[in-house]
């Protein structure tokens, strides 16, 4: 019998445990090319799905199959802000997942992907109804199988917040797995207007780079303009909450996707969830004093930055394969074999 991977087998080779430097090769064309790789060797067959968000929202994703297999269970994952379906560790989880004998569906945030000409409206953290609805519409279209979710960064926040509305909105959730979940968002946008300029120049370069593809597609996002553009990630932020959503500070809109303090404490779907000590962006502090139910496991690794966790020059991910462990143990799949070694500095 396999063990079970903890964060005690994430022992990276020395050169590889610098916080900074996991969460830039997190993003990395090494393991872009290694998700791609992975995926594609599978022998998945990949579809696209539109799924109903509700109140006329369209939220694309990604479904994959192994062609002849009977399916264990249906996985969704939620990749990060400004992410997509295509980033590395979408592909990496989806290509575990079907290891275990899993369908996979990798969704796409509203504006994330190729997606933005798909709802008129902008993108933001609280839009959390239209991900439950479009996750009722998954469940609806396999009811056989048993679904379970995983996310990353902004996923994980969406994805334990998924779990908490999803018995009250009879969405047949089983299992979340969460990985470096945004707690206090607060806390998050101190973290990376403190921490190294490279982390600000990355989000608001590829947030910027989104809101120009969404004004081009509607125009009468006129507010969007350069002057715009060029404003600082927490004053375009503001700029967001003021013109696009019903908050009427940056602090309420902070609090309206926060997942710190005593918010999960009602959680009623199990959850594991995966964190690194040395997260540059999700400070430890955030969560040293979180309030979570009995039935939610909380596991925190000395290193792997902000969604790193990286093992190896090839790219492989520990948190990738400690997502697959544990979604599939909750609904009863034997491990695939070899699956629990880790493949240290190789």
């Amino acid at each position: 019998m396999s063990t079970m991977l903890s964060v005690a087998h994430y022992q990276p080779p020395p050169w590889l445990r610098n916080p900074h430097l996991q969460s830039m090769l997190a993003s990395s064309g090494v393991r872009l090319r290694r998700g791609q790789q992975l995926l594609a060797s599978s022998g998945a067959v990949t579809g696209e799905l539109i799924l109903d968000g509700g109140d006329g929202v369209r939220l694309q994703a990604w479904h994959s199959r192994l062609p002849g297999n009977a399916p264990a269970g249906l996985a969704l994952l939620l990749h990060g802000w400004e992410g997509s379906a295509e980033s590395s560790y979408m592909r990496m989880t989806a290509a575990r997942m079907l290891e275990q004998g899993f369908d996979v569906v990798r969704l796409n945030f509203r504006d994330h992907g190729n997606t933005h000409h798909l709802n008129p409206g902008i993108f933001h953290s609280c839009r959390i109804g239209e991900v439950v609805h479009a996750a009722g519409d998954l469940a609806s279209r396999f009811p056989g199988l048993p679904l379970v979710a995983a996310g990353y960064s902004l996923g994980g926040n969406f994805v334990l917040r998924l779990a908490l509305h999803a018995p009250a909105a009879g969405v047949p959730l089983r299992h979340v797995a969460s990985v470096c979940p945004v707690l206090d968002p607060a806390q998050t946008m101190d973290s990376i207007e403190r921490g190294p300029a490279m982390y600000d120049w990355y989000f608001r370069r590829k947030w910027t780079g989104s809101l120009r593809r969404k004004r081009e597609l509607f125009p009468e996002l006129a507010d969007c303009d350069d002057a715009v553009l060029r404003l600082g990630i927490r004053a375009l932020t503001g700029w967001l909450v003021e013109r696009h959503t019903a908050f009427a500070t940056l602090q309420d809109y902070f609090d309206g996707y926060s997942i710190a303090g005593q918010r999960l404490s009602t959680l009623e779907v199990p959850a594991d969830i995966l964190m690194a000590r040395d997260d540059p962006v999700i400070p430890f502090t955030s969560f040293r004093h979180w309030r979570l139910p009995a039935h939610t496991r909380l596991e925190i690794a000395r290193w792997g930055g902000h969604c790193g966790f990286i093992e190896n020059l090839r790219g492989d991910g520990f948190s990738e394969r400690w997502v697959a462990q544990r979604l599939a143990a909750a609904v009863g799949v034997r491990q695939a074999p070899g699956d629990a070694v880790p493949a240290l500095g190789s």
